[in-house]
């Protein structure tokens, strides 16, 4: 039995950006508290699967640590006028769906949007594991709009990248380094992340 007013949202949020704040915040205009998962915590201990999770293996396109995502998810909801009481944030092992009942609640909705195949695969995924899922939106790419994948490529190319993120998150990606981690991984390709430099 679901409880409406528990619910879960997922993604790797590398970094945050508007749209994902546009899924979060519908997320819990629908739910009394919302648990916010982070997918691939760890891309060396939960890298992707499925070949259609196409960003989840290269340290370039997982630039920040779980923490990091943590911090910026925290501190934009708060920006954005949420009670730190009503949302939860979470490891959310998406390659390991057989491990996510020991992160996420069993009897919460899952919310969800469709923007793609990969999308569409956790769905099932979820589904597959008697989790109730709930589709907000399905977006074809037009209407996605920004996307990690190009908000990275903007902060690495100098462009104009910070409106396209929630202040907060912006402010923090910069006051702890992280665009210069990302320009570096960039510059680098697949080069790995320099776990002994937080830029904190």
């Amino acid at each position: 039995m679901t409880e409406r007013g528990v619910g879960v949202v997922h993604g790797r949020f590398q970094g945050l950006h508007l749209k994902h704040m546009e899924y979060l915040l519908a997320a819990k205009m629908r739910c009394r508290l919302l648990y916010v998962g982070i997918t691939h915590p760890d891309i060396f201990s939960y890298p992707a699967v499925s070949p259609l999770d196409v960003y989840g293996t290269l340290p370039r396109d997982n630039p920040l640590t779980y923490i990091e995502r943590y911090e910026m998810i925290r501190n934009s909801l708060l920006e954005f006028g949420v009670k730190r009481e009503e949302f939860e944030i979470i490891p959310f092992p998406v390659s390991r769906p057989d491990l996510l009942a020991q992160y996420a609640p069993e009897n919460a909705v899952y919310y969800m949007s469709i923007c793609g195949e990969w999308d569409r695969e956790k769905e099932k995924i979820l589904s597959s594991f008697g989790l109730k899922t709930e589709i907000l939106w399905e977006r074809d790419a037009k209407e996605k709009g920004i996307t990690g994948n190009e908000l990275r490529a903007l902060i690495a190319g100098d462009g104009a990248w910070r409106q396209y993120m929630p202040k907060a998150a912006a402010e923090y990606l910069t006051e702890h380094g992280l665009d210069e981690r990302i320009k570096n991984l960039f510059a680098a390709g697949s080069a790995g992340i320099n776990r002994d430099n937080k830029n904190k």
